[in-house]
């Protein structure tokens, strides 16, 4: 079977929707649309067919409406936030997973952000759509859940492979980084990172996708047991979820 094809899509001033496909099978996706037009001009001459909402925010839902009706796509999103979705058909859960033809998205519940945030596992194409809850170098806001709730979800993301493609729901990145550095100095493989980050964004580059495992080596948010960044924070003793708790804190006003 062929593999799915993603395609970036900015839209907004920092958001990414992402467009999802398997032509030989008709399969075209989207993934997140903030707003229609950007999704409309990605497409070209290719009809959409599904609508995908990792959460109900305004910049990752804005675009359905117009898209649905444009193309009659069906749209899929949480279903324990289905009020909150436009236009939503079907409701997916860890229990009802969904099928772009015979791809296979499992669902994984990752709240935090929002109460019923979820992300898009392809597991045999190795890609998730983390939305809000994992981004390269940083995580979400804790919008509607607690410290607790979004380390479960950051630790259920890091269970996935290693080699496993993010696309996350923004181009964050390069602030991201320098966060990190100020609380991980030491890490040789986020200096590198860095660089790279730097680079690309200087060239008006994305910087998504990453991968898995190299956001549990650079990612301050997965490293809550790193001893540098318990150094740094003077947290030496505290538990995982004390040390990442106290490293969104300081993310929130960085």
């Amino acid at each position: 079977m062929a593999k799915l094809t993603v395609e970036l899509v900015p839209c907004l001033r920092d958001n990414y929707a992402y467009i999802v496909s398997d032509a030989g099978q008709g399969i075209w996706a989207v993934v997140d649309p903030s707003e229609p037009d950007p999704v409309i001009r990605a497409l070209g001459e290719r009809k959409l067919t599904h609508i995908l909402n990792t959460h109900h925010h305004p910049d990752h839902t804005g675009g359905n409406l117009a898209l649905k009706a444009r193309y009659e796509a069906q749209v899929a999103g949480p279903e324990k936030d289905a009020a909150r979705i436009p236009g939503i058909d079907v409701g997916v859960s860890e229990e009802k997973p969904l099928m772009l033809g015979r791809h296979e998205a499992r669902i994984l519940e990752i709240p935090a952000h929002t109460k019923a945030h979820i992300a898009f596992y392809f597991a045999d194409d190795g890609a998730v759509f983390t939305g809000d809850t994992l981004f390269a170098m940083g995580c979400g806001r804790l919008f509607e859940g607690t410290p607790d709730m979004m380390w479960a979800s950051l630790t259920k993301l890091m269970s996935l492979p290693d080699t496993t493609r993010v696309y996350c729901g923004h181009e964050y990145t390069l602030n991201n980084g320098r966060f990190a550095l100020t609380l991980e100095p030491g890490n040789a493989e986020l200096q590198a990172r860095m660089r790279y980050v730097e680079s690309q964004r200087a060239q008006v580059k994305p910087t998504i996708p990453t991968v898995m495992g190299l956001e549990k080596r650079t990612n301050p948010f997965l490293r809550p047991d790193s001893p540098e960044i318990r150094r740094t924070l003077k947290m030496e003793s505290a538990s995982d979820v004390e040390v990442f708790a106290e490293i969104r804190k300081r993310k929130d006003s960085f």
